[in-house]
């Protein structure tokens, strides 16, 4: 006979991220609070979850600046932004509220309207999920650049020659890959004018542990999903404009700047900046968005996409 098996058995643990069980429950230890969308009372942005996909619950939380609900500006188009959250493709969620405040400041200050994707995660939905859901969402904003989609919002107000990616962590390596995958396959009637990376997720030269958990066909380096900057297509990156943010004591630093030496070699003709912030660690503005360096990260995000959108 065989042994019984606990149900509440823990088969494998990423400590701070996850657990799994045997009985295939994930409990999550990390970007597990949510906050309701709504009306920022510090900002004026309003905000509505949106779902995309019923059968995936593929969804964006959708960020309105109160410019767009001025009769001055009603008519004029904006920017969309369309952010990757991370959370090491496993944790987290648009709603989670460090993503929300941030959203809802940028949102703001750069006068965009913002499209935040929810994809599954891993590992109850592994690797590509993620990638897919996101390219989904993509095409869903797409979808509008007609004026004739199913969100009166992006109908209305937004732009589809004036389109940004932007992610942090996994969410900046997703963003890449969005990004790639349009400039193969086409953007659908949108214009990508600028991607942004804060502090970005690519694949190094030793063994990931996680990564091969949550992506099963991973087959390690030769995965350009996962190592962008040895990605020898990366020089067809259809972005004009590129900003990187890398922090100095972040794990993920070298891997961001191995990304930015990448692009400028591989012969690619966009422009791209990087900025690093001296002493501060992974995603910082997050979980202090009152500092200095906190608000002068949000401050430089939100000069590029204006920079970038003014001027096309």
């Amino acid at each position: 006979m065989e042994p019984n098996i606990n149900p509440g058995e823990v088969v494998r643990e990423f400590p701070r991220l996850f657990r799994a069980y045997k009985d295939g429950r994930v409990e999550r230890l990390l970007g597990t609070e949510t906050t309701p969308a709504g009306t920022d009372p510090t900002t004026g942005v309003e905000s509505k979850d949106v779902t995309i996909n019923p059968q995936t619950n593929v969804a964006v939380r959708l960020y309105l600046p109160s410019t767009a609900s001025s009769s001055s500006s009603s008519s004029k188009k904006l920017p969309i932004l369309v952010y990757i959250h991370g959370g090491a493709f496993c944790v987290c969620t648009p709603f989670n509220p460090a993503y929300h405040n941030h959203l809802n400041t940028v949102c703001a200050g750069a006068n965009v309207i913002v499209a935040s994707v929810h994809y599954r995660l891993a590992p109850e939905h592994p690797l590509p999920a993620g990638y897919n859901d996101s390219w989904e969402a993509f095409l869903w904003v797409a979808s509008h650049a007609a004026g004739s989609g199913p969100e009166p919002w992006l109908n209305a107000h937004g732009d589809p020659k004036n389109v940004f990616i932007a992610g942090d962590s996994a969410g900046g390596n997703i963003a890449h890959n969005v990004a790639m995958r349009g400039s193969a396959e086409g953007f659908a009637g949108l214009k990508l004018q600028g991607m942004v990376l804060l502090h970005p997720f690519f694949g190094s030269d030793k063994k990931d542990e996680l990564v091969e958990y949550l992506y099963p066909t991973y087959e390690g380096p030769s995965n350009m999903m996962i190592h962008a900057p040895l990605d020898p297509k990366v020089s067809d990156l259809a972005c004009p404009r590129l900003l990187i943010f890398v922090s100095e004591k972040d794990f993920l630093r070298d891997r961001g700047c191995s990304y930015y030496e990448a692009l400028k070699k591989s012969g690619w003709k966009g422009e791209v900046e990087k900025v690093e912030f001296p002493g501060e660690d992974h995603v910082f503005h997050l979980f202090q968005p009152s500092k200095k360096n906190s608000l002068d990260l949000v401050k430089q995000f939100v000069a590029f996409l204006k920079q970038t959108s003014s001027s096309s």
